[in-house]
């Protein structure tokens, strides 16, 4: 791609950027959200959001023919495929349709033989078939190709995606969007080790990625973009994370730590309970829960893809179908009830941003005060008994918000369909402290975004925890992420509570429960007993003082 330059209703995305791909390489497309990075793929991939907007400068050759791609299919057409950050699948179609969209296998019949072979009808055996041998590749044997897209979680959908990608039979270059943004490190790695194979057998990669570890493991170079204009082009043997990192944001940059909280806080009252708590969340089976959340405390939840992790917020939000007991201050929470679990200020930033999180149509500013707007009626003017949108305090709270986390945008007018994965995120995060929310639950707050983002966002849930008091569930595929913010993380596996860590415990701990074995099980029962005597002694201490 030689001298490539984009614009977007007068703001320049892309600067005279040119990259350099070989067979059978593995390039990581570097830089923090709104670098340009997603813009030059589509690009690339000649998705209608460029062509729709005045189109590029520049020039694209492949196999060192210049190229003119004006639509996916003429990249399809040329062997080009692409991965994309948000999901392009079709949620009523199965697995296997999904995986052939566009190249489904057909079958004759009379009338096709008669009349014209568009009346060949497709053959569903066959479609399953060759889809099941793309999902074996991968690892999925545990997958079923005959699942509708739309009863499988998050991870399984972007595993989908590959599959996808991967079946086609021309497949030169593919382009990899965040894929590993909703995967677990295990699930990761098993996905980008089937990369490397695949790129060893002449198939080239464009891999986009914010896990900067994994783009110095299984990339051969990187190309760093800042703020649209090309920073470096480099191979990656020598080079470290930091490295990256600093050429991504242009500055140094510090991990994020936490102070311990005292020993006294880490024994607050129960805000939150959960009883034999059961969700029918596909693909993410809550299969009966017994867990207790304290009052100011940043709670974490992890585990592997698949194992009911996310399954917990979205049947407390009334999402997916729930039973049990939950109990809130004490009180019964109507679980099925979504409205009424608003009101008592408990909210939910969904790992599904673009399908449960924001309105894309709509301005970043509606995105922001929507829900509190519709649930406690606030950003609206009385007048008598009219009432009406308050744009002047909607707008006030859309550019503090803008300013506070780095909504990077062109202002809060802006349609969220507009802003790149990172920023859609931040906007999610924005509506849901409009709220006010004394219990926030947030699944995957840094799925798609870059080193710098990150640590902004991070500390700023740690801030709302110290400043505001407020209860933070956090439920992530990245531990070490949990582990530097959380006071203690809970481990769910195959649907149950494997049990419950301080985020300094050996990491070998962390291994144990997500795998559920048997040593790990005796290891909680044993922390269970000590934690039980220790109780027992405070019991005794207080009871002797009050004598």
């Amino acid at each position: 791609m030689n001298h490539i330059g984009k614009e977007y209703y007068g703001v320049r995305v892309l600067k005279d950027v040119s990259i350099r791909l070989k067979r059978g390489q593995i390039l990581a497309l570097l830089g923090e959200n709104g670098a340009g990075k997603s813009t030059l793929m589509n690009i690339l991939f000649g998705m209608d959001v460029i062509h729709s907007t005045g189109g590029f400068t520049g020039d694209v050759l492949f196999e060192g023919k210049p190229v003119k791609i004006m639509k996916p299919s003429d990249a399809s057409e040329l062997g080009i495929g692409m991965v994309h950050q948000e999901f392009m699948l079709i949620d009523g179609y199965e697995i296997a349709e999904n995986i052939r969209l566009n190249r489904e296998i057909t079958k004759g019949n009379l009338f096709s033989r008669i009349i014209s072979r568009k009346l060949e009808t497709v053959d569903k055996v066959s479609m399953r078939e060759d889809a099941r041998k793309t999902l074996n590749s991968l690892g999925l044997e545990g997958l079923s190709e005959t699942v509708a897209v739309e009863n499988v979680s998050v991870g399984y959908k972007q595993f989908v995606e590959i599959a996808r990608e991967l079946n086609k039979k021309n497949i030169k270059l593919v382009v990899l969007d965040e894929p590993t943004a909703v995967l677990t490190e295990g699930e990761a790695k098993q996905f980008l080790d089937c990369v490397r194979a695949v790129a060893d057998q002449g198939i080239s990669f464009i891999f986009i990625s914010h896990r900067l570890d994994e783009a110095i493991q299984y990339a051969d170079t990187a190309v760093v973009l800042r703020n649209g204009e090309l920073v470096s082009q480099c191979d990656m043997e020598g080079v470290t994370a930091i490295q990256l990192s600093e050429m991504m944001i242009g500055r140094k940059v510090e991990l994020v730590t936490k102070e311990p909280k005292q020993e006294s806080e880490l024994h607050s009252p129960v805000i939150l309970s959960m009883k034999n708590f059961h969700v029918e969340m596909p693909g993410e089976l809550v299969k009966g829960i017994d867990l207790e959340v304290r009052e100011g405390e940043i709670l974490g939840i992890g585990g592997l893809a698949g194992h009911g992790k996310v399954g917990i917020a979205n049947g407390i939000m009334g999402l997916y179908p729930a039973s049990g007991e939950v109990l809130y201050r004490g009180e019964t929470l109507s679980i099925a009830d979504t409205l009424s679990t608003l009101k008592k200020k408990i909210m939910f930033v969904s790992e599904d941003r673009r399908g449960v999180g924001l309105n894309l149509d709509a301005s970043i500013e509606m995105n922001t005060v929507i829900a509190a707007l519709r649930v406690n009626q606030e950003y609206l003017r009385h007048i008598g008994f009219m009432r009406f949108y308050n744009k002047r305090a909607a707008s006030e709270y859309a550019k503090k918000m803008i300013e506070e986390i780095d909504i990077r945008c062109t202002s809060s007018s802006q349609p969220c369909k507009r802003l790149s994965g990172g920023n859609q995120q931040k906007v999610s995060i924005a509506k849901a402290l409009a709220m006010n929310p004394e219990v926030l639950f947030i699944s995957e707050p840094t799925r798609g975004i870059d080193i710098g983002a990150k640590k902004l966002i991070l500390n700023y849930l740690v801030q709302l925890n110290r400043e505001r008091h407020m209860t933070i569930i956090m439920t992530s595929s990245e531990l070490a992420e949990l582990r530097s913010v959380c006071d203690r993380i809970a481990i769910v596996t195959e649907g149950k509570l494997a049990g419950i860590l301080k985020p300094n415990d050996e990491e070998y701990k962390f291994g144990l429960l997500m795998s559920s074995s048997v040593e790990a099980m005796e290891e909680q029962g044993r922390a269970k007993k000590e934690e039980n005597g220790v109780r027992k002694v405070q019991k005794e201490v207080r009871n002797h003082a009050a004598d």
